[in-house]
């Protein structure tokens, strides 16, 4: 069983830092205020304001921001300021022991899967995909929030992950799976393999979603997939959106699902809010979940904190 960082509560202190592409400084100040005005202490990354190009800093400098946020006991949750380019690179400059030492509620999405993934993997700590520092803001709908603390602030089991109200979910396969639910953003989760940072999917949960990729794009993402036999291991399939994905040669993202993944006969979800889209499910990655394609429901079945 994965282990669950201690819960969030009001007062406690979240620790920023920027894994990946920069953020422009007045931003990062704007939705910090947000978090202390919610009740909450922030504690900055020495390189959270960073900017080098593409990404923020090196990885080097990059990952020992991650790690001091995981080392410094006054830090209850790390919050990236956002994904973007670059996580990847940090992933072998971090102590996955240390960090098993020492669990924290980590969150984010986009290009942050790789390391929310991976720290499940090699550390078995239990991640959120949820909200980023970006998403602190006034105009951030309630379920969003509502998601993310009752995920990350509560034992509440089980859990059902219902989507927003007029956004139906839909399963195109019936079936019943059990299993540690992992995945995120597909661009992500595809410059993984090959690497030994790969996802595993055996016996899992697999969800996925993606922001601005054309159809084309898509269908090389899922051929890559399934070539690398993740879906042939995984137990069930949950398609999350493909915000502002372009249709190609006519062929639209639920196409290439029916094309490409209603064959495996595997039980399959789609519609669910994750990721890039306007409404965020907060999915906790490395917990056990239970995905019912008959009755349209993902149930998480243990607390995802800890007391």
């Amino acid at each position: 069983m994965a282990i669950k960082p201690p819960l969030l509560q009001s007062g406690d202190t979240i620790g920023l830092v920027t894994p990946g592409s920069p953020l422009d400084a007045s931003i990062i100040n704007t939705r910090a205020q947000t978090l202390m005005d919610m009740g909450f202490s922030i504690v900055y990354g020495n390189y959270v304001y960073s900017f080098d190009g593409i990404a923020a800093a090196p990885a080097q400098q990059r990952a020992e921001d991650v790690m001091n946020m995981f080392r410094d006991p006054r830090v209850k949750m790390i919050l990236p300021t956002r994904g973007g380019t670059g996580v990847q690179t940090i992933l072998p400059y971090l102590d996955f022991e240390e960090i098993r030492a020492n669990p924290k509620i980590i969150s984010g999405y986009s290009d942050i899967t790789v390391l929310l993934n991976s720290l499940y993997q090699f550390s078995d700590l239990v991640t959120f995909h949820s909200l980023m520092l970006i998403d602190f803001r006034i105009d951030t709908p309630a379920y969003n929030f509502n998601q993310f603390f009752e995920a990350t602030s509560t034992t509440i089991s089980p859990r059902i992950i219902s989507n927003p109200p007029n956004m139906p979910l839909m399963s195109l396969v019936p079936g019943n799976a059990t299993g540690p639910i992992v995945g995120g953003n597909m661009t992500s989760l595809v410059n993984t393999l090959g690497t030994p940072y790969e996802i595993d999917t055996a016996g899992k949960i697999l969800f996925l979603e993606e922001i601005n990729s054309p159809t084309t794009m898509i269908f090389r993402y899922l051929t890559q997939l399934l070539m690398a036999g993740k879906f042939e291991d995984c137990v069930g399939i949950i398609m999350g959106e493909c915000t502002n994905c372009l249709v190609s040669w006519g062929t639209t993202y639920i196409d290439l699902i029916n094309e490409w993944l209603v064959p495996l006969g595997k039980p399959l979800m789609i519609n669910l809010a994750t990721g890039h889209g306007t409404y965020k499910a907060a999915i906790p990655i490395g917990a056990t979940v239970n995905l019912n394609t008959a009755n349209n429901t993902v149930t998480v079945l243990e607390p995802t904190v800890s007391r």
